[in-house]
Formats: C-alpha cells, structure tokens, sequence
C-alpha cells in the first residue's frame, strides 16, 4: 500500500456539531493524505457519529474513558504512517484549505516544524476574546525568553512535523498544556521551527470553546519545567 503524503491527526471529544463537516472539510483537501481521528470519550454523540462512519482514508480509534488531548495526540501520533503529519482541531477554528502552505517550508527542506500563526497578520482573524489574546501573548512571551525563540503563536492549534521530529518526542502531558509540551521539547531539541500565517474562525465559550484560564497555569510550569527536565 502507497503511503500517504500527509497524516492528519484529529483528537476529537465531544464535537458532534462539527465533526461530519471538518471530516468533509479535510477529505476536499487535494493532497494524498490520512486522516486519523482519535475520539477521547466523547459523551455528546459524537462518538456515535464516528462508529458509524465508513470512509476510505480516514482511521478512527476511540479512548473508552476521557483520557485528555495530551493523550489522544499521542494515541493518533502512534499510528500516522506519513512523513508529515499536522494536528486538526475537530471544531471548525482552523481550515483546512491552509494545508499546502503550511507544509511548504518543511516539504522545501527548511523546516522541520511548522507553527500556523493566527497572530502574524495578513489573515482572517475573529475580532473577540480579549484577556484570551492576553494569555496567549504572555505565554509566548514566555516562551521566547525561555527558548531564545521569536514565535507569534505559542498555542495555535496548527503545528506541522515531520515524524521523526514528533517520534522523539514522549508526550507526557493530559490536557491542553501538551501545545507547551510539545513546544518546550521542539526548542530543547533544536529543530528548525518555522511560522506561517493563518485565518482564524475562533468560538467562544458558549459555542462550545472548551481551554480555561487554568490551562495556562498548567502551561506555564510546563514550558519552565521542560526547559530543565525532560
């Protein structure tokens, strides 16, 4: 069997309202690809939806009890064949029709990482969500002082590896604060990281936004503990 180009890997809890619609949105994308999907328990009937769907490319593995998004990347990481793979939030946030450009620097040999920046501008940005920009902002902030680094967007939703980057990497992280996992031990490792900008169609908290203030205390003792720990 031919292997794919690209793995998308897609964690998914409770989604039911936008899960057949990115699924739809990620097969239209012209680029030999998989689509992995990873259901972390979901309790909304998104589960359900996915049991029953029969599509070639796309591989579903289910968690039987919520295991956290740390956890379900690392499941959908394990089983990616392609020697790219990107992460594919299953709301409707990120598009996939960015695709192509953000693998451009990694497949023309720049780059081992991609991060998909909603804050570089030149993109379709949600104008909402204040103090969340905030966070965002300090948590990048510290990153650079940390990583000697100049990132825009430390928590995008779209980062972009090569498999080799990502099989050396063991994630250890549950929840929301793998973004600063992964980031942490991407500059520790001293891969070439580089950004792209990207259109961002954000939800609020009431339309299903699920990251809370808390998860960037969690990120910020990950990304000054992996600086020192592995």
């Amino acid at each position: 069997m031919k292997k794919p180009y690209l793995s998308v890997v897609m964690p998914v809890f409770n989604e039911k309202d936008t899960i057949q619609e990115i699924i739809k949105k990620v097969s239209q994308v012209d680029i030999d690809k998989e689509i992995i999907i990873v259901d972390d328990a979901s309790t909304d009937g998104a589960r359900q939806i996915l049991q029953g769907l029969k599509q070639d490319g796309v591989k579903v593995f289910f968690h039987e009890r919520n295991l956290g998004k740390g956890k379900a990347l690392k499941t959908g990481f394990k089983e990616a064949s392609a020697d790219i793979i990107i992460i594919q939030a299953a709301d409707l946030e990120y598009d996939p029709k960015e695709y192509l450009r953000l693998i451009e620097p990694i497949a023309q040999g720049h780059a081992d990482v991609v991060y998909g920046s909603r804050l570089s501008g030149g993109m379709p940005q949600r104008v909402y969500m204040f103090w969340h920009k905030v966070g965002n902002n300090f948590l990048t902030f510290l990153t650079n002082i940390l990583y000697n680094t100049t990132l825009s967007d430390m928590e995008t939703g779209y980062k972009v590896f090569k498999k080799e980057v990502i099989a050396n990497i063991d994630i250890k992280s549950r929840d929301f604060t793998v973004e600063a996992e992964i980031t942490a031990k991407i500059f520790k490792q001293k891969y070439r990281v580089y950004e792209m900008p990207i259109s961002y169609y954000g939800r609020n908290y009431s339309e299903g936004k699920k990251i809370r203030w808390y998860h960037g205390i969690s990120a910020i003792i990950a990304l000054i503990r992996y600086k020192f720990t592995d």
